[in-house]
């Protein structure tokens, strides 16, 4: 009796001991019977590794755009200082004369851009590079509520604002030398052929300056051809010399060496708010531009130069611009500039922008060797 109970106690233990043996072997067990089978011809992960391990990271996001500036230089500054505040990027610019050199200067690099964007000057300087194959195509969704003449159909450039031309007098001078002469203030381009502005009247480079070409235009869309020839022939008499940029005569008009010059309204009023003896005359059937913005293509900040076109056309923006430089905004949202005629009491010429941009070299070369031998 005894004999059989151990018997049966000695093989029940015997049970419990293979499957304790069987338990134990599987919680020691390397895993691999848990493992997913890879997909045939996928390799496996080397041990130790990881998906994210294998993959490199990104490289981080650029915050720099470089900028070639045909704006004064406090309103390139405050753009500067706002947009590094706004988007975190840092503008690097290079303030040149008017739109013509940034033109020649985008041109001569080519082979190698050096900016990413072209910010100021006329439109008008801007569709040459385009068909040359210059300026990147990106249209900002913030442009799609604006007037279709700002916004380029072809995507090369955007407006982002306006201005119109004016005359601008030194009150001082006039009063002391011109009026005792008889001389009443101009009123129209026309009055500036008077002789006693010869020698005391100054304009700018239709080549280097959009205001300077606008000017020009102005008067060949007003008078024709022509007659438009015959009055440059005649101002020309007049005219000192041709400075590079426009605001150059604001400048020294308001310092005394001239009596009167040519340039744009708000740069006009801006200098006069400053205690300069000037004031600005709009004439009839003056000319207005719309200032350009637009990508170089090939330069290395693209995607900062697509926020940049963005950011610009923001109300804030505008508001700030339209503040800072006196000049009409594109945006409809946003009020005319303290100070300034308002825009629909402005009578302008009837300006084709496409001839405009299409006799532009044409007209550049004849004016050139018109006025040959005066600076």
């Amino acid at each position: 009796m005894l004999g059989k109970l151990s018997v049966k106690l000695f093989s029940l233990l015997t049970v419990i001991f293979l499957v304790s043996v069987t338990v134990l072997s599987g919680c020691g067990s390397s895993g691999e019977g848990n493992k997913t089978a890879s997909a045939p011809g996928t390799p496996s992960a080397p041990s130790g590794t990881t998906p994210k391990e294998e993959k490199k990271d990104a490289p981080p996001a650029s915050k720099k755009l470089t900028v070639y500036a045909a704006l004064n230089e406090d309103d390139i500054v405050q753009i500067q200082k706002k947009f590094k505040e706004d988007t975190g990027i840092d503008i690097e610019y290079l303030r040149l004369s008017g739109a013509g050199e940034a033109s020649t200067r985008i041109q001569a690099e080519k082979a190698s851009p050096k900016a990413d964007i072209l910010v100021g000057g006329s439109v008008e300087f801007y569709d040459p590079l385009a068909s040359q194959g210059l300026l990147e195509k990106y249209s900002s969704p913030n442009a799609k509520d604006l007037d279709p003449q700002f916004n380029d159909p072809k995507g090369f450039w955007q407006g982002w604002y306006m201005g119109v031309l004016g005359i601008v007098l030194n009150k001082e001078r006039f009063q002391k030398e011109l009026a005792p002469k008889g001389v009443k203030e101009p009123k129209t381009w026309d009055d500036l052929l008077d002789p006693n502005y010869k020698g005391q009247f100054i304009t700018s480079n239709p080549a280097t300056a959009g205001g300077g070409y606008i000017f020009i235009a102005d008067q060949l869309f007003r008078l024709g051809d022509d007659k438009g020839w015959d009055y440059l022939k005649k101002l020309n008499d007049n005219v000192h010399h041709y400075t590079p940029a426009a605001g150059d005569g604001i400048n020294l008009t308001a310092t005394g060496e001239f009596i009167a010059g040519m340039s744009w309204a708000h740069d006009i009023v801006k200098s006069a708010k400053q205690g300069y003896p000037i004031q600005v005359i709009v004439p009839e059937q003056t000319a207005f531009e719309i200032g350009g913005v637009g990508i170089v293509k090939g330069g290395a900040n693209t995607e900062n130069a697509k926020k940049f076109v963005d950011w610009l056309l923001t109300k804030p923006v505008g508001e700030m611009n339209t503040k800072l430089s006196n000049r009409y905004s594109v945006r409809k949202d946003v009020a005319p500039p303290e100070g300034m005629i308002k825009i629909e009491d402005v009578k302008l010429v009837k300006y084709d922008r496409d001839k405009a941009a299409q006799m532009k070299a044409d007209v550049v070369k004849k004016f050139t060797e018109m006025t040959a031998g005066k600076k």
